[in-house]
């Protein structure tokens, strides 16, 4: 079951430019929503960005194509897919398959989705964006794709962000939406941002992670935005871990709709700016840690916080390694206060700068760690209080800077075996 608070927001807030459509296309699944098609406005922004896997799906590729993205280990790989300046217009999504190590043949299958939905509204190809999530290494079912676009186009909804959540699960047991307004200067109509993720095992992100759409009626320049992206997915999305595992397909998509009647967002400097990125951080995180919150047999949703660091990379390392420690992922499951694991996986971290005579841990507010020792204050009753907590931080001090980061992970469960045992039956 998932761990905590994680009820869609009581408002989901429509998106102006954005409509999305659902339907069943029998892709895998049967009697249930597996396709997604988003229209965006034509004036609309688009950024993305997308997995590091080098074995990268099909669909990754043309997405790198289609928005002129270098891939990140293959610069030239993606050349033979003509790229375009126009924005795009469609995304297109569908769980249940990869289509992921499926070749040429996988490509081709992405590009007539692409060219059946571009003949169907009008556009040109390269304004259609093509997600995949699923088995990895099947054909794919491009067929069953393709005769349920009419059926998509013909329910396109403003509102439909919530449906949207629940078509594009895998593994996942809940929806995974969020949505805020900002308001700046007071002013009557604030800026919403809304967005869905999905995704709850093979998940270590390495942006991207799993696949997520947000979308701002704000208007903000292109190049701002990308930016922008780059950040919010470095405090979320690449900061969360369920098993380490980095996917074939993972996507994250910003959109911004705000036109000419709205003011024009260039630059960080802009007085406006703050008050939107912060919400979409807020957005962001909360997509983020839904996905932790529903991770694979997840019992604990644990948050991994590093300070002291030299630098900001070895508190990331020093977080990561914690948290993707399987002996630190068991301890919590059992509520074991080991907390000798959490210390061992500090010191074998990629981390620079480590003096175990200055490592402070905690857990929650009990000191279990002091300058690399047990704290003279620790008993093993406090520590066994904490564990058995649904949500636990662990705060490790490295005592040698200022520089902090954090991470969201889950502990590891035998649920978590049962169900990447049975995930293609």
């Amino acid at each position: 079951m998932p761990v905590g608070n994680i009820a869609p927001p009581k408002t989901i807030y429509p998106i102006q430019g954005i409509h999305i459509g659902i339907t069943a296309a029998g892709v895998r699944y049967k009697n249930r929503d597996d396709l997604v098609v988003f229209e965006i406005v034509d004036t609309a922004k688009t950024v993305a960005v997308t997995t590091q896997n080098r074995c990268c799906a099909a669909p990754v590729h043309i997405v790198r194509a289609h928005l002129q993205l270098d891939a990140p280990h293959h610069p030239s790989v993606e050349k033979s897919v003509t790229a375009t300046e126009l924005s795009p217009r469609y995304l297109v999504i569908n769980t249940g398959n990869a289509n992921a190590a499926t070749g040429e043949a996988g490509r081709q299958r992405a590009l007539q989705v692409c060219e059946a939905l571009a003949a169907k509204t009008d556009c040109a190809i390269q304004q259609v964006l093509p997600f995949s999530t699923g088995v990895i290494g099947e054909v794919f079912n491009s067929e069953a794709v393709i005769q349920g676009l009419d059926a998509s186009l013909a329910n396109l909804a403003a509102d439909n962000w919530l449906a949207a959540a629940n078509a594009i699960r895998t593994t996942d047991t809940i929806a995974k939406v969020a949505s805020e307004a900002a308001t700046v200067d007071n002013r009557a109509a604030p800026y919403h941002v809304t967005g869905i993720s999905k995704g709850a095992g093979m998940i270590r992100p390495n942006m991207a992670t799993m696949l997520g759409f947000v979308a701002t009626d704000a208007n903000i320049a292109k190049p701002l935005l990308q930016q922008m992206l780059y950040e919010l997915t470095n405090v979320s999305f690449n900061r969360i871990t369920v098993d380490g595992d980095t996917s074939t397909n993972d996507c994250c998509v910003l959109i911004a709709t705000g036109d000419e009647r709205s003011e024009l967002i260039e630059t960080s400097d802009h007085p406006h700016y703050a008050a939107i990125f912060n919400t979409m951080q807020s957005v962001f995180v909360r997509l983020a840690t839904l996905i932790v919150r529903d991770g694979e047999g997840a019992t604990k949703f644990i948050t991994v916080k590093v300070t002291g660091g030299a630098t900001t990379q070895d508190c990331c390392d020093v977080a990561y390694a914690v948290a993707h420690s399987p002996l630190v992922k068991t301890a919590f499951f059992a509520s074991d206060p080991n907390w000798g694991r959490i210390l061992a996986a500090v010191g074998y971290s990629k981390a620079l700068h480590i003096n175990p005579e200055t490592i402070d841990i905690s857990l929650d507010d009990v000191s279990i760690c002091t300058r690399g020792q047990l704290d003279a204050t620790y008993t093993e009753a406090q520590g066994q209080a904490v564990m058995s907590r649904p949500e636990i931080t662990i705060h490790i001090d490295l005592g040698v800077g200022e520089a902090t980061d954090t991470v969201y992970t889950c502990d590891l469960s035998e649920e978590y075996v049962r169900i990447n045992a049975d995930y293609r039956s």
